[in-house]
């Protein structure tokens, strides 16, 4: 039986601001339109951390069954190291998603129908990343997948859910948090090339190979910087927004220095530190102003 503290490793803790950020940056450009509502926001937040953890949850049950993660490195695998039973870690993963469909049809109920719609849509999206038959994520598509719904659906509906319309400001957010979460991924993908190349775990890392992931690990983290600078436009204080600047340098140093296994971790943490900073520090500008 795993420990509570193995059951906690296996929420994937240094993913979660993929799911903070998207909140704070949507909330920032809700309060830019004078629409920022504060109990919505804390509804968007556990809608995003729910279906967070019910994603890492899934991908857990759905690489160990298969096999994927018999050999890896970097954090536990509850399922692949035999901790806690595949039915167990299932049921966990199904119990997170079903909390965030249950908050999410209140903020639907609150604010539109149709974004029933697109919460189903996400459901789908974070059990077929890994499960089903045809995985998506097993042919390359996870990056693109987590852009959109960590990036474009997190922010701007967070944003649209409290002030009931979108703007260019949001969209802006949306690209550079979604541009950061992928760089989160990237990272982990590039780590784990060789046990995914090994198992038949074909990523966009696997496919790019190890010399263009970590070029695309760079331009990743370099795209919200380029939206800082856009985002003068609506406010010279989004400038703030290069204090998360040390933050990724530091955390493509090991991927531009040619890291590997373990030593890549600290790009995979820091990726997310420079995200939850920018997004908390842009997202304040923009609300602010």
């Amino acid at each position: 039986m795993a420990t509570a503290a193995q059951w906690i490793e296996g929420t994937r803790p240094r993913t979660l601001p993929n799911a903070i950020a998207p909140v704070l940056a949507g909330t920032g450009a809700a309060a830019s339109l004078d629409g920022a509502v504060w109990w919505k926001a804390i509804l968007a937040l556990l809608v995003s951390l729910a279906l967070i953890i019910g994603v890492n949850f899934a991908n857990d049950y759905s690489d160990g069954v298969r096999g994927t993660d018999d050999e890896r490195v970097g954090p536990i695998r509850l399922v692949g190291q035999r901790l806690a039973s595949a039915a167990a870690v299932r049921n966990a993963a199904v119990a997170s998603l079903v909390l965030a469909a249950v908050i999410g049809l209140v903020l639907a109920a609150l604010t539109a129908w149709w974004l029933i719609l697109i919460g189903a849509v996400c459901l789908a999206g974070a059990w077929f990343y890994t499960g089903g038959k045809k995985p998506y994520g097993y042919n390359g598509f996870g990056e693109i997948a987590v852009f959109v719904f960590f990036g474009l659906i997190a922010v701007l509906g967070t944003q649209f859910v409290q002030a009931e319309r979108i703007d260019w400001v949001g969209a802006l957010l949306a690209v550079s948090v979604g541009a950061f979460s992928s760089a989160v991924l990237v990272a982990n993908n590039l780590r784990d090339i060789p046990t995914d190349t090994a198992s038949g775990k074909v990523t966009l890392a696997v496919k790019l190979g190890d010399t263009r992931t970590r070029t695309l690990h760079l331009v990743l983290l370099a795209a919200p910087f380029v939206v800082t600078l856009v985002l003068i436009a609506r406010t010279p204080f989004a400038l703030v927004g290069l204090l998360a600047l040390p933050l990724a340098i530091r955390a493509n140093a090991p991927v531009r220095t040619g890291k590997h296994g373990l030593d890549l971790i600290v790009a995979l943490r820091d990726s997310g530190l420079a995200l939850l900073v920018w997004a908390a520090a842009t997202g304040l500008a923009v609300g602010l102003t």
